[in-house]
């Protein structure tokens, strides 16, 4: 089975229950992943880049809690 087919008999609750639990565990490694970047010195503008987004978004998404977590963030 090819990664991107759903078997046609496949329950449709089933396969969004994995999709949904797929969604969840991609956030969490992102967490680690970031939050570990950014205790190595890397900048909002260098994670960005490595996830494909903007430095805004990454910022948005991550700021509060690497803060909460005591991390020092950079300016740039």
């Amino acid at each position: 089975m090819d990664a991107m087919e759903i078997r046609p008999d496949a329950d449709p609750a089933d396969a969004l229950a994995a999709v949904a639990a797929l969604r969840r565990l991609a956030d969490q490694l992102e967490d680690v992943a970031v939050e570990r970047a950014m205790r190595a010195g890397w900048g909002w503008p260098q994670v960005a880049e490595a996830l494909g987004v903007t430095r805004q978004a990454v910022h948005k998404k991550h700021a509060r809690r690497l803060i909460a977590a005591g991390v020092t963030l950079r300016r740039r």
